[in-house]
């Protein structure tokens, strides 16, 4: 009940903000944020919850890009379709990656995963009818009201996103779902000899996972105004999604939240006060210290805190 309370009142203030006269440079960087909340989440369902280190974040969130792209193109689908879609394409990409890579382990599975992306990019750059390598141009449709702006709309579509994937995640956490990935990722022989159907679970999260990086992506060729591979498949997106969770912490649902406001935030103050470039190496720093000083991340050390002030 707190929860649903909660998560009532950040879509209404996502909204009343959108809608109010705060700078435009708010929104774009927001956008962002969130939508590294989105990414960091669903990531965290198969690689957090279930030991599955993926690192084909970048894949999926492409593939969402350029499902979108596709229906809007052919048939002017508007963003709700879009999305919609790009988590059931993205979502099936899941469970196709899942059957034919579950069974690989450890390195041998992250490898698999970084390979996806380079197939689906190849196939995208030979793809004529979405720009193929140069990419493609789109043309906003009107703003819906009571947006001034586009941005501003997906801003608040984007906090939407965010709800529902902390509350996806939330739930599989909670649920005999999220007990039955843990025991996978502490010892996968001896829940298959407890009974635990870990086939079944690992595609259930290689898929939820999946779906929820696609419709994180759907939104981007409109936040753009433009889509091409180089960009849209680039490795940040999965180094990124990575960190954030280990940096807030893998065991709870809140670790990715909290990893993607502080990480993303970071990265867009350096952007506007620095240079861009300098992203890749603050991902770095801090997935560095929080590996070495707080291997559990912020949701952990939090945790550490409590016990000791408690004693």
């Amino acid at each position: 009940m707190k929860y649903s309370l909660g998560a009532a009142a950040v879509l209404v203030i996502a909204f009343v903000t959108a809608v109010s006269g705060v700078n435009e440079y708010f929104f774009y960087a927001a956008f962002v944020v969130l939508q590294f909340m989105v990414l960091a989440t669903a990531w965290n369902i198969l690689g957090g919850y279930a030991g599955y280190v993926n690192f084909g974040t970048a894949a999926f969130f492409a593939i969402g890009s350029y499902t979108a792209v596709v229906l809007f193109k052919w048939l002017g689908a508007p963003l709700a379709v879009q999305i919609a879609a790009a988590a059931v394409v993205s979502g099936l990409l899941g469970f196709g990656v899942g059957l034919l890579t579950l069974r690989l382990r450890g390195i041998f599975f992250a490898i698999a995963t970084v390979a996806i992306i380079f197939i689906m990019e190849t196939m995208m750059m030979n793809w004529r009818y979405v720009g193929g390598a140069t990419g493609l141009q789109l043309l906003r449709p009107d703003v819906l009201q009571p947006f001034a702006s586009y941005t501003r709309m997906l801003f608040f579509v984007m906090a939407l996103l965010a709800v529902i994937a902390v509350s996806v995640a939330r739930y599989v956490q909670v649920s005999w779902i999220g007990r039955g990935l843990r025991a996978i990722r502490d010892s996968e022989e001896a829940a298959e000899c407890s009974g635990v159907p870990t086939l079944k679970l690992k595609l259930f999260a290689c898929t939820v996972s999946g779906a929820l990086m696609g419709a994180a992506g759907a939104p981007m060729p409109m936040y753009l105004s433009f889509i091409e591979p180089a960009s849209s498949f680039s490795l940040n997106y999965s180094v990124s999604a990575l960190a954030m969770p280990m940096i807030g912490g893998t065991v709870h649902w809140l670790g990715p939240v909290l990893g993607a406001l502080l990480l993303g935030s970071i990265q867009q103050i350096v952007t506007v006060t620095i240079s861009n470039e300098i992203n890749v190496l603050v991902v770095g720093v801090l997935l560095v210290l929080f590996v070495v000083l707080a291997p559990d991340g912020v949701v952990g050390l939090f945790r550490k805190w409590t016990r000791r002030f408690s004693r």
